[in-house]
């Protein structure tokens, strides 16, 4: 993997806020060749640098409105309990995102619900399908603050 210049940084930069910006446009942007521009993004894109390119709903347009951050306990003595919670996850869509922590939980997840009942179906077959979660901690989201995946690029 190359280390990233200026340009690879600005060209990341501009395709964290649009990914459908068109190459001409980030070239004109950015002071490069177009080809310049096709080359780089390529390249970021095989590297991994650039992981997926996505559309963002509106979660209530869709009538999956609820969000649950939930924290969660795994047994200390099953070494492979977390390799087989991702697997697992992997394969949940209302998962969105899970990541393994410190301090009183071992894993955080983001979950969307279409509402509380909805939630606690979810919630169960995370318990039975995973017996090595011992215990979930769950906080309801009231209101969305700020959402985001961008990476600050300095």
């Amino acid at each position: 993997m190359e280390q990233l210049d200026r340009f690879d940084r600005d060209i990341l930069d501009i395709v964290q806020r649009d990914c459908q910006l068109k190459a001409e446009a980030i070239a004109e942007r950015i002071g490069l060749s177009v080809s310049a521009v096709q080359r780089r993004l390529k390249r970021l894109r095989e590297e991994g640098i650039i992981k997926a390119e996505v559309a963002v709903l509106d979660r209530k347009a869709t009538g999956t409105s609820m969000v649950f951050i939930v924290g969660m306990e795994i047994e200390r003595d099953n070494y492979d309990a977390l390799a087989k919670f991702r697997v697992w996850a992997e394969k949940q869509d209302h998962i969105q995102q899970v990541y393994y922590v410190t301090g009183a939980v071992d894993l955080i997840a983001i979950v969307t619900a279409r509402d509380v009942e909805h939630y606690d179906d979810i919630a169960a077959l995370i318990m039975a399908d995973n017996p090595q979660i011992r215990r979930m901690h769950t906080n309801v989201v009231l209101r969305d603050v700020k959402l985001g995946l961008f990476v600050p690029l300095e």
